[in-house]
């Protein structure tokens, strides 16, 4: 999700260590797990009460949907898909053919 690698995960827990110091990492670290747990319950009830005033048809709704390109991809580019412009081409090139009498 961050791309945050071993080393790059080493250093912040030694930068932490030294920026909060020994004695309060533990009650530091359970505070931002809390934090995490109610920004998490906060934004499945914000998806949830987002479903429910949209009303039927958005019960598979993402949060990730909502971005203007994934939205306009999901809803036109089906169209697009189905209408697949260089078959298209490719079927009027095979049928077009020239009658070498007219030449």
């Amino acid at each position: 999700m961050f791309n945050i690698g071993a080393g790059e995960f080493i250093m912040l827990a030694v930068l932490a260590m030294i920026l909060v110091g020994p004695d309060r990492l533990p009650q530091v670290a359970s505070e931002a797990a809390k934090i995490v747990r109610k920004l998490r319950s906060l934004s499945q009830a914000a998806t949830a009460e987002l479903r429910e005033n949209l009303g039927p048809g958005y019960e598979d709704l993402q949060v990730t949907d909502l971005h203007p390109k994934k939205f306009i991809k999901k809803h036109i580019g089906d169209v697009l898909d189905d209408a697949n412009p260089i078959a298209e081409i490719e079927a009027i090139k095979k049928s077009a053919k020239i009658d070498p009498d007219l030449l």
